[in-house]
Protein backbone atom coordinates (compact mmCIF):
# COMPACT_ATOMS: atom_id res chain seq x y z
CA UNK A 1 0.00 0.00 0.00
CA UNK A 2 1.09 3.55 -0.70
CA UNK A 3 2.01 5.34 2.52
CA UNK A 4 0.40 8.79 2.46
CA UNK A 5 2.47 9.95 5.42
CA UNK A 6 5.74 8.87 3.84
CA UNK A 7 4.82 10.21 0.41
CA UNK A 8 3.75 13.64 1.62
CA UNK A 9 6.73 13.84 3.97
CA UNK A 10 9.09 13.09 1.08
CA UNK A 11 7.45 15.72 -1.08
CA UNK A 12 7.77 18.29 1.69
CA UNK A 13 11.47 17.49 2.13
CA UNK A 14 12.20 17.73 -1.59
CA UNK A 15 10.48 21.05 -2.24
CA UNK A 16 12.38 22.64 0.64
CA UNK A 17 15.71 21.83 -1.04
CA UNK A 18 16.38 24.71 -3.44
CA UNK A 19 17.25 23.53 -6.94
CA UNK A 20 17.05 26.22 -9.63
CA UNK A 21 18.24 25.21 -13.09
CA UNK A 22 21.97 24.45 -13.20
CA UNK A 23 22.15 24.57 -9.38
CA UNK A 24 20.65 21.22 -8.45
CA UNK A 25 23.64 19.97 -6.43
CA UNK A 26 21.92 19.79 -3.02
CA UNK A 27 18.82 17.94 -4.20
CA UNK A 28 20.95 15.60 -6.31
CA UNK A 29 23.11 14.71 -3.31
CA UNK A 30 19.97 14.05 -1.26
CA UNK A 31 18.51 11.82 -3.97
CA UNK A 32 21.78 9.96 -4.45
CA UNK A 33 21.83 9.07 -0.77
CA UNK A 34 18.14 8.18 -0.81
CA UNK A 35 18.37 5.87 -3.81
CA UNK A 36 21.59 4.25 -2.65
CA UNK A 37 20.01 3.61 0.73
CA UNK A 38 17.16 1.84 -1.07
CA UNK A 39 19.69 -0.50 -2.67
CA UNK A 40 19.79 1.03 -6.14
CA UNK A 41 22.94 1.63 -8.14
CA UNK A 42 23.23 5.36 -8.88
CA UNK A 43 25.43 7.15 -11.40
CA UNK A 44 25.82 10.81 -12.29
CA UNK A 45 26.66 11.75 -15.85
CA UNK A 46 28.63 14.71 -17.22
CA UNK A 47 25.66 16.90 -18.11
CA UNK A 48 26.56 19.49 -15.48
CA UNK A 49 29.98 20.01 -16.98
CA UNK A 50 28.57 20.14 -20.51
CA UNK A 51 25.92 22.79 -19.77
CA UNK A 52 27.78 24.90 -17.23
CA UNK A 53 25.86 23.66 -14.21
CA UNK A 54 26.96 22.17 -10.91
CA UNK A 55 25.22 18.79 -11.29
CA UNK A 56 24.75 16.00 -13.81
CA UNK A 57 21.73 13.84 -14.47
CA UNK A 58 21.19 10.99 -12.02
CA UNK A 59 20.68 7.51 -13.49
CA UNK A 60 19.57 4.82 -11.04
CA UNK A 61 18.87 1.16 -11.79
CA UNK A 62 16.54 -1.15 -9.89
CA UNK A 63 17.21 -4.69 -11.19
CA UNK A 64 14.11 -6.68 -12.08
CA UNK A 65 12.75 -10.11 -12.73
CA UNK A 66 13.21 -10.15 -16.50
CA UNK A 67 11.86 -8.44 -19.60
CA UNK A 68 12.88 -5.12 -21.14
CA UNK A 69 13.57 -2.26 -18.78
CA UNK A 70 11.13 0.62 -18.30
CA UNK A 71 12.21 4.18 -17.61
CA UNK A 72 10.69 6.69 -15.20
CA UNK A 73 11.92 10.25 -15.73
CA UNK A 74 11.45 13.49 -13.75
CA UNK A 75 13.49 16.67 -13.47
CA UNK A 76 15.19 18.03 -10.38
CA UNK A 77 15.18 21.76 -11.16
CA UNK A 78 12.43 24.28 -10.48
CA UNK A 79 11.59 27.72 -11.83
CA UNK A 80 12.03 30.91 -9.87
CA UNK A 81 10.96 32.13 -7.38
CA UNK A 82 11.87 28.70 -6.04
CA UNK A 83 14.25 29.23 -3.14
CA UNK A 84 13.13 29.13 0.46
CA UNK A 85 9.94 27.23 -0.36
CA UNK A 86 7.71 26.56 2.65
CA UNK A 87 5.01 23.99 1.80
CA UNK A 88 1.62 24.18 3.48
CA UNK A 89 -0.95 21.37 3.71
CA UNK A 90 -4.56 22.35 4.24
CA UNK A 91 -7.71 20.36 3.45
CA UNK A 92 -5.79 17.85 1.35
CA UNK A 93 -4.15 20.50 -0.83
CA UNK A 94 -0.45 21.41 -0.76
CA UNK A 95 0.59 24.97 -1.62
CA UNK A 96 3.54 27.20 -0.86
CA UNK A 97 3.22 30.02 1.63
CA UNK A 98 2.66 32.29 -1.35
CA UNK A 99 6.01 34.00 -1.95
CA UNK A 100 7.42 31.18 -4.09
CA UNK A 101 6.35 28.46 -6.45
CA UNK A 102 5.60 25.13 -4.79
CA UNK A 103 8.03 23.07 -6.84
CA UNK A 104 5.59 20.26 -7.59
CA UNK A 105 6.93 20.71 -11.11
CA UNK A 106 8.64 18.31 -10.92
CA UNK A 107 9.25 17.17 -7.35
CA UNK A 108 5.79 15.64 -7.28
CA UNK A 109 7.02 13.29 -10.00
CA UNK A 110 10.20 12.51 -8.08
CA UNK A 111 8.25 11.82 -4.88
CA UNK A 112 5.90 9.40 -6.62
CA UNK A 113 8.80 7.50 -8.17
CA UNK A 114 10.54 7.16 -4.80
CA UNK A 115 7.37 5.97 -3.10
CA UNK A 116 6.66 3.45 -5.86
CA UNK A 117 10.12 1.92 -5.41
CA UNK A 118 9.56 1.74 -1.65
CA UNK A 119 6.26 -0.10 -2.14
CA UNK A 120 7.76 -2.54 -4.65
CA UNK A 121 10.54 -3.41 -2.22
CA UNK A 122 8.27 -3.70 0.81
CA UNK A 123 5.77 -5.97 -0.96
CA UNK A 124 8.41 -7.83 -2.96
CA UNK A 125 6.46 -7.17 -6.16
CA UNK A 126 7.63 -8.70 -9.42
CA UNK A 127 8.86 -6.04 -11.83
CA UNK A 128 11.07 -5.49 -14.86
CA UNK A 129 14.29 -3.54 -14.45
CA UNK A 130 13.38 0.04 -13.64
CA UNK A 131 15.68 2.82 -14.81
CA UNK A 132 15.16 6.09 -12.95
CA UNK A 133 16.33 9.28 -14.66
CA UNK A 134 16.39 12.51 -12.70
CA UNK A 135 17.44 15.29 -15.05
CA UNK A 136 18.89 18.75 -14.59
CA UNK A 137 18.05 22.03 -16.34
CA UNK A 138 14.73 20.92 -17.79
CA UNK A 139 13.33 24.37 -17.14
CA UNK A 140 16.39 25.86 -18.82
CA UNK A 141 15.65 24.34 -22.23
CA UNK A 142 15.65 20.57 -21.59
CA UNK A 143 19.44 20.80 -21.38
CA UNK A 144 19.95 17.84 -19.08
CA UNK A 145 17.86 15.42 -21.12
CA UNK A 146 19.82 16.33 -24.23
CA UNK A 147 22.93 14.90 -22.57
CA UNK A 148 21.33 11.59 -21.53
CA UNK A 149 22.63 8.38 -23.11
CA UNK A 150 19.26 6.85 -24.04
CA UNK A 151 20.82 3.81 -25.70
CA UNK A 152 22.31 2.68 -22.39
CA UNK A 153 18.89 2.09 -20.83
CA UNK A 154 17.99 -1.07 -22.73
CA UNK A 155 14.35 0.02 -22.61
CA UNK A 156 11.47 -0.24 -25.09
CA UNK A 157 9.64 2.80 -23.74
CA UNK A 158 9.67 5.40 -20.99
CA UNK A 159 7.36 7.48 -18.83
CA UNK A 160 8.03 11.12 -18.08
CA UNK A 161 6.19 12.47 -15.01
CA UNK A 162 5.89 16.11 -15.99
CA UNK A 163 2.57 17.00 -17.62
CA UNK A 164 -0.26 19.12 -16.36
CA UNK A 165 -3.68 17.55 -16.29
CA UNK A 166 -5.25 14.97 -14.01
CA UNK A 167 -3.65 11.67 -13.09
CA UNK A 168 -4.65 9.26 -15.85
CA UNK A 169 -4.04 11.75 -18.65
CA UNK A 170 -1.16 11.04 -21.01
CA UNK A 171 0.41 13.26 -23.66
CA UNK A 172 0.85 11.65 -27.07
CA UNK A 173 1.44 14.84 -29.06
CA UNK A 174 3.61 17.81 -28.18
CA UNK A 175 5.21 20.53 -30.31
CA UNK A 176 8.70 20.98 -31.61
CA UNK A 177 10.24 24.35 -30.78
CA UNK A 178 12.58 26.69 -32.60
CA UNK A 179 14.26 29.54 -30.78
CA UNK A 180 14.98 32.74 -32.70
CA UNK A 181 17.52 35.43 -31.85
CA UNK A 182 17.62 38.61 -33.90
CA UNK A 183 20.00 41.57 -33.96
CA UNK A 184 18.39 44.55 -35.67
CA UNK A 185 20.75 47.29 -36.82
CA UNK A 186 19.87 50.87 -37.66
CA UNK A 187 22.02 54.01 -37.61
CA UNK A 188 22.75 56.21 -34.60
CA UNK A 189 22.17 59.96 -34.66
CA UNK A 190 21.44 62.76 -32.21
CA UNK A 191 17.73 62.58 -31.47
CA UNK A 192 17.38 66.35 -30.94
CA UNK A 193 19.79 67.82 -33.50
CA UNK A 194 19.65 65.50 -36.52
CA UNK A 195 17.12 62.70 -36.00
CA UNK A 196 16.55 62.46 -39.77
CA UNK A 197 20.09 61.13 -40.16
CA UNK A 198 19.34 58.15 -37.93
CA UNK A 199 17.59 54.84 -38.50
CA UNK A 200 15.85 53.65 -35.38
CA UNK A 201 16.37 49.98 -34.66
CA UNK A 202 13.53 50.23 -32.14
CA UNK A 203 11.11 51.43 -34.83
CA UNK A 204 12.22 48.60 -37.09
CA UNK A 205 11.62 46.11 -34.30
CA UNK A 206 8.24 47.61 -33.41
CA UNK A 207 6.95 47.51 -36.98
CA UNK A 208 8.28 44.01 -37.57
CA UNK A 209 6.66 42.71 -34.40
CA UNK A 210 3.34 44.27 -35.34
CA UNK A 211 3.48 42.60 -38.75
CA UNK A 212 4.45 39.17 -37.40
CA UNK A 213 1.84 36.50 -36.71
CA UNK A 214 2.21 35.83 -32.99
CA UNK A 215 0.24 34.11 -30.25
CA UNK A 216 -1.94 31.21 -31.40
CA UNK A 217 -1.20 31.10 -35.10
CA UNK A 218 -3.43 28.07 -35.73
CA UNK A 219 -4.66 25.02 -33.84
CA UNK A 220 -1.18 23.44 -33.94
CA UNK A 221 1.16 26.43 -33.95
CA UNK A 222 2.14 29.23 -31.56
CA UNK A 223 4.76 31.96 -31.67
CA UNK A 224 6.07 34.65 -29.36
CA UNK A 225 8.60 37.45 -29.07
CA UNK A 226 9.48 37.33 -25.41
CA UNK A 227 12.58 39.47 -24.90
CA UNK A 228 13.68 42.80 -26.33
CA UNK A 229 16.59 45.03 -25.35
CA UNK A 230 18.52 47.89 -26.88
CA UNK A 231 19.19 51.59 -27.00
CA UNK A 232 21.73 53.71 -25.14
CA UNK A 233 20.05 56.99 -24.19
CA UNK A 234 16.89 58.95 -24.90
CA UNK A 235 18.83 61.48 -27.00
CA UNK A 236 20.37 58.87 -29.32
CA UNK A 237 18.54 57.23 -32.20
CA UNK A 238 19.06 53.54 -31.27
CA UNK A 239 21.29 51.67 -33.70
CA UNK A 240 20.83 48.16 -32.31
CA UNK A 241 18.05 46.11 -30.75
CA UNK A 242 18.19 42.46 -29.66
CA UNK A 243 15.08 40.25 -29.85
CA UNK A 244 14.47 36.71 -28.63
CA UNK A 245 11.44 34.67 -29.54
CA UNK A 246 10.18 31.22 -30.35
CA UNK A 247 7.91 29.23 -32.62
CA UNK A 248 6.24 25.92 -31.76
CA UNK A 249 4.13 23.52 -33.75
CA UNK A 250 2.87 19.97 -33.64
CA UNK A 251 3.63 19.76 -37.37
CA UNK A 252 7.17 20.15 -38.71
CA UNK A 253 6.05 21.84 -41.93
CA UNK A 254 4.05 24.44 -40.02
CA UNK A 255 6.98 25.08 -37.68
CA UNK A 256 9.25 25.67 -40.66
CA UNK A 257 6.72 28.01 -42.27
CA UNK A 258 6.19 30.05 -39.11
CA UNK A 259 9.92 30.31 -38.48
CA UNK A 260 10.54 31.49 -42.04
CA UNK A 261 7.70 34.02 -41.75
CA UNK A 262 9.26 35.51 -38.62
CA UNK A 263 12.70 35.75 -40.23
CA UNK A 264 11.41 37.26 -43.47
CA UNK A 265 9.26 39.83 -41.68
CA UNK A 266 12.18 41.07 -39.59
CA UNK A 267 14.47 41.29 -42.60
CA UNK A 268 11.94 42.90 -44.93
CA UNK A 269 11.01 45.64 -42.48
CA UNK A 270 14.68 46.29 -41.69
CA UNK A 271 15.53 46.68 -45.38
CA UNK A 272 12.54 48.94 -45.98
CA UNK A 273 13.63 51.30 -43.23
CA UNK A 274 17.29 51.33 -44.22
CA UNK A 275 18.60 48.92 -41.61
CA UNK A 276 19.33 45.22 -41.49
CA UNK A 277 18.37 42.20 -39.39
CA UNK A 278 20.54 39.21 -38.58
CA UNK A 279 18.51 36.24 -37.35
CA UNK A 280 19.71 32.91 -35.99
CA UNK A 281 17.52 29.87 -35.37
CA UNK A 282 18.13 26.99 -32.99
CA UNK A 283 16.03 23.83 -32.89
CA UNK A 284 15.38 23.40 -29.15
CA UNK A 285 13.56 20.07 -29.18
CA UNK A 286 11.61 17.79 -31.55
CA UNK A 287 7.90 17.06 -31.52
CA UNK A 288 6.14 14.17 -29.81
CA UNK A 289 3.93 12.22 -32.19
CA UNK A 290 2.79 8.93 -30.68
CA UNK A 291 -0.19 7.02 -32.02
CA UNK A 292 -2.99 6.46 -29.53
CA UNK A 293 -2.44 2.72 -29.88
CA UNK A 294 1.34 2.95 -29.40
CA UNK A 295 2.41 0.43 -26.73
CA UNK A 296 3.50 3.10 -24.24
CA UNK A 297 0.16 4.94 -24.56
CA UNK A 298 -1.91 1.75 -24.49
CA UNK A 299 -0.09 0.61 -21.35
CA UNK A 300 -0.79 3.92 -19.62
CA UNK A 301 -4.48 3.70 -20.48
CA UNK A 302 -4.71 0.16 -19.08
CA UNK A 303 -2.86 1.22 -15.91
CA UNK A 304 -5.24 4.15 -15.37
CA UNK A 305 -8.23 1.88 -15.79
CA UNK A 306 -6.71 -0.62 -13.37
CA UNK A 307 -6.61 1.96 -10.56
CA UNK A 308 -10.05 3.38 -11.33
CA UNK A 309 -9.14 6.74 -12.84
CA UNK A 310 -10.33 7.98 -16.22
CA UNK A 311 -7.66 7.73 -18.93
CA UNK A 312 -7.33 10.70 -21.29
CA UNK A 313 -5.03 10.95 -24.29
CA UNK A 314 -4.18 14.61 -24.74
CA UNK A 315 -1.89 16.93 -26.62
CA UNK A 316 0.07 19.83 -25.17
CA UNK A 317 1.62 23.09 -26.26
CA UNK A 318 4.54 22.73 -23.86
CA UNK A 319 7.85 20.94 -24.05
CA UNK A 320 9.35 18.42 -21.64
CA UNK A 321 12.12 15.85 -21.37
CA UNK A 322 9.71 13.51 -23.16
CA UNK A 323 10.30 15.50 -26.36
CA UNK A 324 14.02 14.80 -26.19
CA UNK A 325 13.64 11.11 -25.32
CA UNK A 326 11.14 10.58 -28.14
CA UNK A 327 13.46 12.40 -30.49
CA UNK A 328 16.24 10.00 -29.52
CA UNK A 329 14.07 7.04 -30.53
CA UNK A 330 12.73 6.04 -27.10
CA UNK A 331 8.90 6.18 -27.15
CA UNK A 332 8.05 8.23 -24.09
CA UNK A 333 4.65 9.06 -22.65
CA UNK A 334 4.39 12.24 -20.60
CA UNK A 335 2.03 11.56 -17.69
CA UNK A 336 -0.37 14.07 -16.17
CA UNK A 337 0.55 14.33 -12.51
CA UNK A 338 -2.18 16.58 -11.14
CA UNK A 339 -0.08 19.70 -10.59
CA UNK A 340 -1.94 22.95 -11.19
CA UNK A 341 -1.04 26.61 -11.78
CA UNK A 342 2.62 25.66 -12.23
CA UNK A 343 5.26 28.35 -12.74
CA UNK A 344 3.32 30.67 -10.47
CA UNK A 345 3.13 31.40 -6.75
CA UNK A 346 -0.42 29.98 -6.83
CA UNK A 347 0.86 26.48 -7.70
CA UNK A 348 -0.73 23.58 -5.84
CA UNK A 349 -1.22 19.82 -5.88
CA UNK A 350 -3.70 17.58 -4.11
CA UNK A 351 -2.50 14.81 -1.82
CA UNK A 352 -5.00 12.51 -3.53
CA UNK A 353 -3.24 13.13 -6.85
CA UNK A 354 0.17 12.32 -5.37
CA UNK A 355 -1.26 9.04 -4.10
CA UNK A 356 -2.98 8.19 -7.38
CA UNK A 357 0.15 9.05 -9.34
CA UNK A 358 2.10 6.55 -7.26
CA UNK A 359 -0.64 3.96 -7.73
CA UNK A 360 -0.49 4.59 -11.49
CA UNK A 361 3.26 3.92 -11.55
CA UNK A 362 2.76 0.68 -9.62
CA UNK A 363 0.07 -0.39 -12.09
CA UNK A 364 2.39 0.41 -15.01
CA UNK A 365 5.11 -1.71 -13.40
CA UNK A 366 2.72 -4.59 -12.87
CA UNK A 367 1.38 -4.50 -16.43
CA UNK A 368 4.85 -4.09 -17.93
Amino acid sequence: MVSETRLVGEFFRLVQISSPSKRERHVADYLKAKLTGMGLKVEEDEAGFEIGGDTGNLIARFPGNGGPAIVFCAHMDTVQPGEGIIPVLQDGIITSQGATVLGGDDKAGISAILEAIQVIKEQNLAHPEIVIVFTVAEEGGLRGAQAVDVDSFGAEFAFCLDAGGPVGSVVNRGPAQNQLRASIYGRAAHAGICPEEGVSAIQIAAEAIMRTKLGRVDSETTANIGLISGGKATNIIPDCVELEGEARSLTDAKLAAQTEHMIETLQQVARKRGGRAEVSVQAVYPAINLAEDAPVIALTIKAAQAIGVEPQVIRTGGGSDANVLNGRGLPTANLGIGMEKVHSTDEFIRVADLINLTRLLLAIVKLA
